[in-house]
C-alpha cells in the first residue's frame, strides 16, 4: 500500500504531501489544476523518464518521495538479494531526485539503485492504469500466474508435484549430456580429474596438520632464542655463571643458616621446612630444565621440511579450496564425477531410464493442470465479460487463449494470453493493442476485480476511467472501484461525481495563482469538503443547495 507521497519542486508544485489510505482514494480538480502533475510525479518517483520539464522553474532539484508497506516476501526478497535492508514493519521508502542538468538519483531505504531495478520493484508494489507504463497485466507472462492464483490451492499442489518432476528430468538430461557430449570433451574432462585427484591424493592431507604446522615453523624459527634462554636459565637456577652463585647454591645456604637457627629456636623450624621444599622444587626444576636444553640443537633441515610441506597446503588450498576441508570436499567430488564418466554406458542408460520416467510424469501431471486451468478459465472469461458490460463496453468479449509449449517449461505446457474484443465487430487482440485509454482502464478495472485474490499487487492507479461514460455506468464504475478498494488501495482520478461520491479518501487539487508564479495545492477533504467536491462535480463552481442535497445523497449511498 503507497501510504505517503511527498512532491517538492516538481512542476507547479512547490512542495506537498498526501496521506493515502486503504481503499478507494479519489483525486478531483478543475481540468489544468495539476492532477497529472501528481501521476506524472509518482510515475517518475518509480522509475519513469527523467525529463527536466519536472524541475519547477528557478529551483535546483526536484524530489519525490513514496512511502510503501508491504508483507509480500517476494518484493522483500527482490531488496535482500540486491543487499537493501528491509524494515522490520515492512514499510520501503522509495526517492527519487532530478537536478537541473537532467541526471537523477534512485533510492529504496536509502540505497542508490539503477532506474531499472527502481522499475522492477515498483512493478511489485503498483499498477497505473490509463497511460501505458508500470500495466503488469499488459505483460503476458504475468496471465499464467494470475489464472494459478485463481485457480486455488489444487492446481497449487498440482504444481508443487510438477516441480519436483521438472528438476528431476533437468538433473537426469543435463548428467546425460554431460556423459554422451563430445567424447573429446569428456575424455580432456577425465584428464583433468585425475591429475587434480592424483596431486591431492599424492599430499595426503589431514584435517588439523596445517595448525600443528604453524606450530612447528614457530618453534624451530626461534630454536636459537630459544636454546640461549634455556643455558641462561639454568645457569641463573643451577649452574652459577662467571663468578655468581646459582639460585640453587644462595638456597643451600639460606637452608643451612635456617637448619641451624632452628637448633637454637623451634620458632623458626617451619621457616626451615618451607626453604627446604622450595629447594628442592627449584632444584627439580632445574635439573629437567638442563635436560631439555641438552635434547634442544638447531634444525635447519627441519624447519626447511616445514617451510616446503606449509607450501604444499597453500597451493592446493588456492586451486581447489579456501581450507583443507574444501579440499578434501573437492577431491571427493572429483572422485565421484571420475567414476561417473568412466562408467558412462552403465551411467547413460540408468540416466536414460530416469529422464523418461520423468517424461512420463510430467506428461500427466501437465495434462491434469492444463484442465484445471481451462475449467477456471471459462469462469473467468463469463466473470470479466459480465464486469465489462456493466461498464458501458456491452459488445466486449474476453477470452484467455491456450496454446502448448514444444516442450516442458517451469509451470507446465501452456502458454496463457488474455484476449479482448472492445467493441462488436473487432477480432479479438492482446491486452496492448487496446488503443483507448478510458477503455484500458475499465478493462484493467474489469479484471482487477475478478482476479484481485490472485494478484500480489497491493496498490492499483486508475486515470482516464470516466472516459466516455457518464449517469449509471459511472456509477457501476465507482461501485467496482470502491468494492476492489476493500481488498486493494485504489487511486483514481476522475470528473465524475458518481465515483467521486464513493470515496474513502477524497483529495482535491487546485492551482492557486499568485502575484509571482502558479502554484499547485493539494487538500485532504473532509466528510462537509468531501459532499462541497461532488457538489461541485455536479454543478459547476456556484453550489447550490440542491447539488449539495444530492451530493450528500451520492455519499450516502456508497454505505
Amino acid at each position: 500500500m503507497l501510504e505517503n507521497l511527498h512532491i517538492k519542486n516538481a512542476a507547479l508544485i512547490a512542495e506537498c504531501d498526501l496521506h493515502f489510505a486503504p481503499g478507494l482514494n479519489i483525486l478531483t480538480g478543475e481540468t489544468g489544476a495539476g492532477k497529472s502533475m501528481i501521476l506524472g510525479s509518482l510515475q517518475f518517483a518509480l522509475g519513469g523518464r527523467a525529463d527536466r520539464d519536472l524541475l519547477r522553474r528557478g529551483e535546483k532539484q526536484a524530489v519525490v518521495e513514496a512511502l510503501f508497506s508491504t508483507e509480500e516476501k517476494a518484493i522483500h526478497n527482490i531488496l535482500e538479494e540486491n543487499g537493501i535492508e528491509t524494515e522490520a514493519d515492512g514499510q520501503i521508502l522509495i526517492s527519487r531526485t532530478l537536478n537541473e542538468s537532467g541526471k537523477s538519483i534512485c533510492r529504496i531505504n536509502g540505497c542508490t539503485v539503477t532506474a531499472g531495478m527502481l522499475r522492477q520493484i515498483a512493478a511489485e508494489l503498483m499498477d497505473l492504469y490509463g497511460q501505458h507504463e508500470h500495466q503488469s497485466l499488459l505483460n503476458p507472462s504475468r496471465h499464467i500466474r494470475l489464472l494459478d492464483r485463481f485457480c486455488g490451492e489444487k492446481l497449487a499442489e498440482k504444481l508443487a508435484v510438477y516441480s519436483q518432476w521438472h528438476e528431476k528430468r533437468k538433473d537426469a538430461s543435463q548428467r546425460l549430456e554431460a556423459l554422451l557430449g563430445d567424447e573429446s570433451q569428456r575424455a580432456q574432462r577425465l584428464d583433468i580429474l585425475r591429475f587434480q585427484t592424483e596431486e591431492i591424493a599424492a599430499a595426503g592431507l589431514r584435517e588439523g596438520e596445517e595448525e600443528s604446522l604453524l606450530e612447528r615453523k614457530k618453534r624451530l624459527a626461534g630454536m636459537e632464542k630459544l636454546m640461549r634462554l634455556t643455558s641462561e636459565g639454568v645457569a641463573l637456577l643451577y649452574d652459577g655463571a662467571e663468578g655468581m652463585a646459582s639460585v640453587c647454591d644462595l638456597l643451600s645456604q639460606a637452608l643451612e643458616d635456617a637448619t641451624e637457627a632452628a637448633e637454637l629456636d623451634p620458632e623458626i623450624k617451619e621457616t626451615a621446612e618451607v626453604l627446604e621444599t622450595a629447594y628442592a622444587q627449584i632444584e627439580d626444576c632445574a635439573r629437567t630444565w638442563k635436560r631439555y636444553g641438552a635434547a634442544l640443537e638447531a634444525e635447519p633441515e627441519a624447519l626447511e621440511e616445514t617451510e616446503e610441506r606449509l607450501q604444499t597446503i597453500y597451493r592446493l588450498k588456492r586451486k581447489y579450496g579456501g581450507s583443507v576441508a574444501a579440499v578434501l570436499e573437492f577431491y571427493e567430488k572429483a572422485i565421484g564425477e571420475m567414476e561417473f564418466l568412466e562408467n558412462s554406458e552403465e551411467a547413460a542408460a540408468k540416466l536414460e531410464k530416469q529422464r523418461k520416467e520423468a517424461e512420463e510424469q510430467l506428461m500427466s501431471i501437465a495434462g491434469q493442470i492444463t484442465a484445471l486451468r481451462r475449467e477456471r478459465a471459462a469462469q473467468v472469461e463469463r466473470q470479466v465479460e459480465e464486469a465489462l458490460h456493466q461498464m458501458q463496453m456491452s459488445q466486449a468479449k474476453f477470452r484467455i487463449a491456450f496454446a502448448q509449449r514444444d516442450d516442458f517449461g517451469k509451470d507446465g505446457r501452456d502458454k496463457v494470453e488474455f484476449l479482448i474484443s472492445a467493441n462488436q465487430g473487432e477480432d479479438l487482440k492482446p491486452l496492448a493493442k487496446i488503443a483507448s485509454g478510458g477503455e484500458m482502464s475499465r478493462v484493467m478495472l474489469a479484471l482487477k476485480s475478478v482476479l484481485v485474490d490472485g494478484d500480489e499487487i497491493g496498490t492499483f492507479v486508475f486515470d482516464e476511467i470516466d472516459a466516455g461514460i457518464s449517469g449509471k455506468t459511472a456509477r457501476k464504475v465507482g461501485e467496482k472501484m470502491h468494492l476492489l478498494g476493500k481488498k486493494r488501495q485504489i487511486l483514481c482520478i476522475t470528473h465524475l461525481p458518481q465515483i467521486a461520491a464513493l470515496a474513502d479518501r477524497h483529495f482535491r487539487i487546485t492551482k492557486e495563482e499568485g502575484p509571482e508564479r502558479t502554484e499547485t495545492k493539494v487538500a485532504l477533504l473532509d466528510e462537509d469538503g468531501a459532499c462541497r467536491e461532488v457538489a461541485r462535480l455536479i454543478g459547476g463552481e456556484e453550489i447550490t443547495e440542491t447539488t449539495l442535497a444530492a451530493a450528500r445523497e451520492l455519499r450516502e449511498a456508497k454505505n
